[in-house]
């Protein structure tokens, strides 16, 4: 665990602070570990239907209420919820339903350019209440390559397209359909490691003041 007293906050000493990421997803999880800190992964089950179609107001809604929802059961932690979506032409492309949703998402996205949307969103618990919370994203512009029908039908018999926003991930085999990107390669991952510890300075979360 991250151990923050709360010396660091001017409050309750001898208390310690967590990290906690509020997300099952393996790839966020590595990320994280790219920032060489503790922390623990609570899951969070919430509604993802929102009323907002504005990809940005999406993505730091849903994120926001993954984090709320594990900061309710936390005591001292620093949680942390994220969500990530594809956008094309206006249209948000969520994960898919089965694999003819999948083969549906890769053939519009095949050959053309679209967006991919993370949001973060921080919350601070000190003795069982919010402090404070900061919600922000990020946008990646991505140029896919042209696939024939028999490659995204080989791809999605690998199970791989199934759990992720758009239909596909940009690591792995899902990197070779990927001509350019404009942006934070981490965001189309899952998490924008440069806006998430821009968010954690912000929050004064002492993360960057330890040895």
């Amino acid at each position: 665990m991250l151990f923050c007293t709360y010396e660091d906050f001017g409050t309750k000493e001898g208390a310690y602070v967590e990290i906690v990421l509020a997300s099952g997803s393996p790839r966020r999880r590595e990320l994280l570990a790219h920032l060489k800190v503790d922390f623990r992964v609570r899951t969070s089950e919430v509604s993802e239907e929102i009323d907002s179609t504005e990809p940005s107001e999406v993505v730091e809604m849903l994120s926001l209420r993954k984090a709320v929802k594990v900061a309710e059961e936390e005591k001292n932690a620093w949680v942390i919820g994220a969500d990530t979506i594809v956008v094309q032409g206006g249209q948000i492309l969520g994960k898919p339903s089965d694999p003819a949703d999948a083969f549906a998402m890769l053939s519009s996205l095949q050959g053309t350019q679209h967006q991919v949307f993370s949001g973060i969103s921080i919350i601070e618990v000190r003795d069982g209440e919010v402090k404070r919370s900061l919600s922000r994203h990020a946008t990646t512009h991505v140029w896919m390559n042209s696939l024939s029908d028999q490659r995204i039908k080989w791809y999605i018999e690998t199970g791989d397209p199934m759990d992720k926003a758009g239909s596909y991930g940009i690591q792995g085999y899902g990197a070779s359909f990927i001509e350019k990107i404009e942006g934070c390669y981490f965001n189309v991952v899952g998490m924008s490691l440069s806006l998430l510890a821009e968010m954690l300075e912000t929050c004064s979360c002492p993360l960057f003041e330890k040895s």
